[in-house]
């Protein structure tokens, strides 16, 4: 997710390792997600299929899914958007959404549990040993706040982003790690799927979705569109009834825009263009048969799916072509190469922003350059350092920490964006540019598809000194 942060107002706010289960192997069956849904008058809909695989050492008796709707719910313990962010955001005042689970079958017996009411817990009917898979079909409906966010009604597009329950990531010694919302960064950790996914709605829509499309039907003042999309960490939709869309095709690959409000939308079709050939020549070959970049109200940057990525209608200028750039890179990092974006946030932001700087390091004609978007990522840190310096006597510059430990959104920008934008900076310089661009690509070939740990990006690079100035970086000893 890229955030478009005053600093300003933000310093004003101010004041007042474990192995992993959830990751198919080359050969192994991942999961399955098939859902059939209906949107209409600010309400989902679904059945969802959902097939998983023991792919843990050790028996299970239940399985949890991560309810992300319902941190849009009344009373809910932990808001998905900070105070800084929710007059944008809840354009006409408080509006409230939520899950409402409405039958697991076959199971023992089924809860809604969690910190926050954020888990859906499956008993099942009988142990699921190791390698054995079960199917589960869960039936539930999805209410929409009236929010520009990444679930709720927009002023102008409905946004689908975590719109049903996903299933937990199991680690040894750990369980299934539940994933609390938090308005900072991006609450989320998925193992890859296999999805199958249909939408009835009414036939004035267009839809923008994570999949290619297979099917699309018409009948009564409603259509039903299908899509699947396999390898996949997430699958969003994005639905609009006033879109354009243009298209063209980069690498083989099927690239979309959809837009309502853009005064040049051949140039913004033209940029993510070639910062996909440009990711795709410079990391690895893209995982998908599409991307799409879809213009929605969204009150940060951009966020980013597989497949999909949304950018601000309030974005404009050089902020919505960098939102557009930022969120493309996503499309390796966090996609295709995935972390746990709740505590090790900075692995997919700080790369993204880096990739960022290379394409527009080639790319000068779009108005950036590598020692502007470094300035600007240093003197951003610098000052909320020197901030964290005189309100508390020391300034905590550590990545590897919670979501919820970072106080406040500024705090998370500086570090996960620009202090991690400045590692990967520190990493070329002190590897070379040979051994740091092959250390991306092993990196991409070695956990496309997976998870990643912190050493696993380190190991990537073949260099001692490349696991210590990560190591440096995440603990916070790094000096700057």
């Amino acid at each position: 997710m890229r955030k478009i942060v005053c600093l300003t107002a933000a310093l004003l706010l101010l004041f007042a390792s474990f192995p992993f289960a959830g990751c198919a192997a080359q050969g192994e069956p991942r999961d399955r997600y098939v859902i059939e849904a209906e949107y209409a008058d600010g309400v989902l809909s679904a059945a969802m299929q959902c097939t998983f695989t023991n792919r843990a050492d050790t028996e299970l008796t239940y399985i949890d899914f991560n309810l992300y709707g319902n941190a849009y719910r009344a009373g809910a313990k932990y808001s998905p958007v900070s105070a800084a962010y929710a007059s944008r955001a809840y354009y006409d005042g408080a509006s409230e959404g939520g899950t409402d689970i409405l039958s697991v079958t076959p199971c023992d017996r089924w809860e809604v549990c969690g910190e926050d009411e954020n888990v859906l817990r499956v008993h099942l009917r009988e142990s699921l040993f190791p390698g054995d898979g079960v199917t589960l079909d869960i039936r539930y409906r999805l209410r929409l706040a009236r929010v520009e966010h990444r679930t709720g009604i927009a002023r102008r597009a409905v946004n689908l982003g975590n719109f049903y329950p996903v299933l937990c990531v199991y680690e040894e010694g750990r369980g299934f790690a539940a994933c609390v919302y938090s308005s900072n960064g991006d609450p989320f950790y998925s193992a890859c799927a296999d999805y199958e996914v249909a939408l009835t709605l009414p036939a004035s829509y267009t839809v923008a979705a994570s999949g290619e499309p297979v099917s699309a039907e018409e009948s009564g003042g409603k259509k039903r569109c299908a899509y699947r999309l396999e390898n996949a960490r997430d699958f969003a939709l994005v639905l609009g009834e006033g879109f354009s869309v243009l298209q063209t095709e980069r690498e083989g690959v099927a690239l979309r825009y959809y837009y309502y409000d853009d005064a040049d939308p051949a140039r913004t079709l033209r940029l993510l263009g070639e910062c996909f050939g440009f990711f795709s020549a410079r990391f690895g070959k893209y995982l998908y048969p599409c991307y799409s970049l879809v213009q929605t109200g969204f009150c940060y940057g951009g966020m980013e799916y597989p497949a999909l990525a949304f950018v601000s209608d309030a974005a404009s200028g050089q902020d919505a072509l960098y939102a557009a750039v930022h969120e493309t890179a996503h499309q390796w990092w966090y996609a295709a190469v995935g972390s746990d974006q709740t505590r090790e946030a900075w692995m997919d932001e700080g790369l993204a922003e880096y990739s960022t700087l290379l394409f527009f390091e080639r790319a000068p004609a779009w108005g950036f350059t590598r020692e502007q978007i470094v300035d600007g990522a240093r003197r951003a840190l610098d000052a909320y350092c020197s901030v964290q310096q005189q309100v508390f006597g020391r300034a905590d510059t550590s990545l590897s920490r919670p979501l919820a430990d970072f106080p406040g959104e500024l705090a998370y920008a500086c570090l996960t964006y620009d202090k991690g934008l400045l590692l990967f900076e520190t990493l070329r310089e002190a590897l070379g540019e040979r051994r740091f661009f092959a250390g991306l690509r092993r990196y991409y070939a070695s956990f496309c598809g997976k998870i990643a740990r912190p050493e696993d990006l380190a190991a990537s690079f073949a260099s001692a000194g490349a696991a210590g100035i990560v190591r440096s970086f995440a603990d916070g000893t790094a000096v700057l």
